[in-house]
């Protein structure tokens, strides 16, 4: 069998800044404590550790990976914490010195000690993490997770390090590239979306797919309206101003609207010259990542960092390309969206502390233009076209987020990767298939073997390029 990724493995809801430093860290310390359940150990820890290693240990501090391991601890779900809560969750940990392990056993923790940044590598990741527990008898209790990019955790052992472990299921239409999509969209005379559908369905019920992916889109569109009626600094020291609220206000007037459905119905309504879209696609872009920069709640879409793009996009056409787009529309472009970033992820990765920015912000881009050009009326071989366009022009960007905080490039990059994903279809569609020179699959490739051959410090380390060009006194 294939391995086979769900639209749901690919936009996941959860807490920023960082899918692979946030939410990952988050999930395994989860997956940490039910192993001490099932071992029946949980009753008897005295104390945990937690060892960070590699890119989590660099830019840890920047991505609050020390704050979403003590959530973790605690019993608390990403997916559904009020993110109000956590700043007194965490202060309470800091004043009492304790910690209460799945919100039922109350140990001692002391955080400064306790999570431990070390600057060294793991042979498997760059994303490394292993939590110790010690027994009252004295005896310790080991597990090493590795964070592998869109809030994806996994185990691997050293002996294993160069096997790729993968769940497996049965999908009707495994894919495990573009060519092999392409093909069922010809044999099958589907669309990307409803080969997807149908992949989809073998797990879940059709309303449990169709609520889900609503709920999906509902998260996105209350991160846009959140971030586009919040102002301030953001958190971090970097002292960076939110961007979003004055480019909405200046954008969308004196009109009226109480709640994220009648303000789309408001955008609805504005101005539609090219440079009014271009500041509405990046206003969208900027106030979901401004929302993310501040530990609020984002779809990772592949990534914490990306999430700005696909939302930014399907609100575009939303608001201007189609005033007429619901339901119908918004599952669609969530489905093929999914699939694309699966795609790559099988092929590639969806790390930048494996692959650089191109991971995040290329991939997500590749997602939102390939989606976007079903919408349009693409075919599937323009849809994959699509993706390859966008992906394209994204090779070799690196992660060099300054002071490890994701804010600086990241925030405006999300804009960039919309724009470019926006282009993208509009090139695809205006493109005979039967002419395209580079196959996505290729491009897929050629991306691993950029990340392969890119220089470590451009990986999320905060250790070249803008990190180091440019100093948290300068800002």
């Amino acid at each position: 069998m294939e391995e086979c990724i769900s639209v749901f493995d690919m936009l996941k809801i959860g807490v920023g800044p960082s899918s692979s430093h946030t939410l990952g860290p988050w999930r395994a310390a989860e997956r940490f404590l039910e192993e001490l359940k099932s071992e029946s150990i949980l009753y008897q820890i005295k104390r945990v550790k937690v060892d960070l290693y590699g890119s989590l240990s660099l830019t840890g501090k920047g991505h609050a990976t020390d704050l979403s391991v003590m959530l973790g601890l605690s019993g608390q779900d990403p997916e559904y914490i009020p993110v109000e809560n956590i700043a007194g969750i965490i202060k309470t940990i800091e004043d009492t010195h304790e910690i209460n392990l799945g919100n039922e056993y109350k140990i001692p923790f002391y955080f400064l000690q306790d999570i431990v940044f070390n600057k060294d590598f793991l042979p498997f990741h760059a994303n490394g993490l292993k939590f110790t527990a010690y027994k009252n008898d004295d005896s310790e209790y080991e597990s090493t997770f590795y964070s592998i990019g869109g809030g994806f955790v996994v185990k691997e052992e050293r002996e294993n390090a160069k096997i790729k472990e993968v769940i497996k299921c049965a999908f009707p239409f495994p894919v495990q590239n573009a060519v092999e999509l392409l093909n069922y969209t010809v044999s099958e005379n589907k669309s990307i979306s409803e080969i997807v559908y149908e992949n989809e369905k073998s797990m879940r019920s059709e309303d449990e797919i169709h609520s889900e992916l609503m709920r999906i889109w509902n998260t996105m569109l209350e991160c846009m309206y959140i971030g586009c009626h919040s102002e301030g600094i953001l958190p971090g020291g970097l002292h960076v101003r939110r961007r979003a609220f004055d480019m909405h206000q200046n954008l969308i007037g004196l009109s009226n609207y109480t709640d994220p459905q009648s303000w789309l119905e408001e955008i609805r309504k504005t101005e539609v010259k090219f440079r009014q879209i271009l500041k509405w696609v990046s206003c969208f872009a900027l106030a979901v990542n401004e929302v993310n920069a501040s530990l609020g709640r984002v779809v990772t879409a592949p990534t914490n960092g990306s999430a700005g793009v696909i939302p930014a996009v399907l609100m575009y056409y939303m608001v201007i390309e189609n005033h007429n787009a619901g339901e119908k529309e918004i599952k669609q472009f969530l489905m093929v969206a999914g699939e694309i970033g699966s795609i790559f992820k099988k092929g590639s990765t969806i790390s930048a502390a494996m692959g650089g920015c191109q991971a995040e912000i290329g991939v997500s881009s590749s997602m939102a233009a390939a989606a976007l050009c079903e919408l349009m009326g693409g075919t599937p071989a323009q849809v994959l076209m699509a993706a390859e366009i966008a992906m394209e022009h994204h090779l070799g960007l690196t992660c060099d987020p300054i002071g490890g905080l994701v804010q600086i490039p990241c925030i405006e990059r999300n804009t960039m990767g919309a724009i470019k994903a926006i282009n993208a279809a509009e090139l695809a569609l205006e493109t005979d298939s039967k002419n395209a020179k580079v196959p996505l699959d290729k491009v897929i490739n050629t991306m691993w073997e950029t990340a392969k051959d890119m220089n470590s410090k451009y990986k999320e380390t905060s250790e070249g390029g803008l990190a180091v060009a440019v100093n948290m006194a300068d800002c």
